[in-house]
């Protein structure tokens, strides 16, 4: 257990942000289903440009790699346009 207040306060806080973190990750990984399972190409394209920000938000505060951001908008993008 941690002897120090500021080892305690950082327990509290690395468990706020862990419990939003995981959130936010869950909630961008729905839209992601829900766009690939469209069948319709005005549906899917209309949530395309909302989940392209959920994505780069997860990618700009280190949720998921860039790559991996990049590698979603592009694979999604696609899937989109193939419809």
């Amino acid at each position: 257990m941690a002897n120090h207040k500021s080892a305690l306060k950082r327990i509290r806080t690395n468990e706020k942000k862990r419990v939003l973190n995981r959130y936010q990750h869950k909630t961008t990984r729905n839209a992601i289903k829900a766009i690939r399972m469209a069948t319709d190409k005005s549906e899917a394209s209309e949530k395309l440009s909302s989940v392209i920000s959920m994505i780069d938000k997860l990618a700009k505060k280190n949720i998921i790699h860039a790559n991996k951001a990049s590698n979603l908008k592009s694979k999604l993008t696609r899937h989109v346009s193939a419809l």
